[in-house]
């Protein structure tokens, strides 16, 4: 080979390597990251965390801080998930500075939702949050007006997101004629109460406070029903609201209304949402009425699909489903997807944050009616 060739091999060499280099930088660049997600926890009173620590391990994401003040209760989660308290920090200020997370994820109180974002989104952190979005309205349209003006991500995490039987629900009625066109849907959700069933302290404390958590089951469940019809709908916004709330268990719940019923209505079809702490069986489950069928979401895995013969006849169709394919069947590695680009979500998507403020206009408008005995007409924004 002559030196000439030699040197033009050599040149093309070190311009390919120089290209590749650039294209690395620019992937990492648009996405954000390289590896797992860097991620901080902000908070250990809501037990929903346990899912967080859990979902580690998977490789998505990677905790690398945890802002909580209570010492007893982070050494009480350091023992069991074997994380050291020295990335455990009183303020969120301080872990932010210190650790300097892509994303934060918030398991306190529903009232500090804004808090967070309002910290977190003009440093350009995106932020997950446990369902529902915020404590109120207000609060909802300030944490959109933040996520808007600083461009990052600001989804609403819920349990329902990653049932295999909510989405195939969803296709049939988006794509199979089994079903044909949608009248009515009843959403259930709910438990014995946060006391019967033994939540933590911490989490009692707030979960049972107006102001903290911004009612009783009102809130904590009625928010599944409306997620689920807002994605049904395609984002459309219900005409009316009309709530009744009761409080079954004074002893238990005594600021909070513990038993909801929500009925939404739409050009043509209703919903009706029942959120209680009053069921004798914790349950999550959804019935999809259309036109000329019936699906059955009896909860995570196991669905029914009915249709009519004759009368009061009907054929059944029984399906146990297995989980979704990843990243599509936990919370973490969907925000993980989302923040490195490789997923898109949707404005009508559960996680979406179009989709759960306007979930936000319909529990304030399902307490107001509540409150007042009225039916609340949701005029257009």
């Amino acid at each position: 080979m002559s030196i000439l060739t030699v040197t033009n091999f050599r040149s093309i060499m070190v311009r390919t390597l120089t290209l590749l280099a650039i294209l690395l930088m620019s992937v990492t660049h648009a996405t954000g990251q390289s590896g797992p997600l860097r991620v901080g926890v902000v908070g250990l009173t809501h037990t929903h965390v346990h899912g967080i620590f859990n979902s580690e391990g998977r490789g998505d994401i990677e905790i690398v801080g945890i802002v909580e003040p209570n010492d007893t209760l982070a050494e009480r989660y350091a023992g069991q998930y074997g994380f050291g308290l020295d990335i455990v920090y009183s303020t969120l200020e301080e872990m932010l500075d210190a650790q300097s997370p892509t994303a934060v994820t918030a398991f306190g109180t529903i009232y500090d939702h804004l808090a967070i974002v309002e910290t977190c989104a003009p440093r350009g952190i995106h932020v997950m949050v446990e369902k529902p979005l915020a404590v109120s309205l207000d609060h909802a349209h300030r944490m959109e007006a933040l996520a808007r003006e600083h461009d990052i991500h600001l989804l609403t995490n819920y349990e329902t997101t990653w049932y295999p039987t909510n989405h195939r629900a969803y296709a049939l009625v988006k794509e199979d004629s089994l079903v044909g066109a949608l009248r009515k849907v009843v959403v259930r959700d709910g438990h014995r109460g946060p006391k019967k069933i033994g939540v933590d302290p911490e989490f009692l404390e707030w979960l049972t406070d107006p102001n903290l958590n911004g009612g009783g089951a009102i809130t904590d469940f009625g928010c599944y029903g409306a997620n689920l019809m807002t994605w049904l709908m395609d984002g459309q916004r219900p005409l009316t609201v009309t709530a009744v709330t009761q409080q079954q268990q004074p002893e238990n719940n005594p600021l909070v209304d513990d038993e909801a019923l929500i009925i939404l209505t739409y050009p043509s079809t209703v919903a009706l949402i029942q959120a209680s702490w009053n069921w004798p069986i914790g349950r999550k489950d959804m019935e999809i009425y259309g036109l000329t069928g019936v699906v059955y979401a009896d909860n995570r895995h196991d669905l029914r699909i009915r249709q009519p013969v004759g009368y009061d006849g009907f054929t059944e169709e029984a399906l146990t489903l297995p989980e979704r394919t990843a990243p599509y069947d936990d919370p973490f590695a969907y925000l993980a997807a989302v923040i490195e680009g490789t997923v898109t979500v949707r404005p009508t998507d559960l996680s979406a944050l179009e989709n759960n403020v306007t979930v936000m206009e319909i529990l304030d408008a399902a307490v107001r009616s509540a409150r007042s005995g009225e039916t609340v007409v949701l005029h257009s924004r």
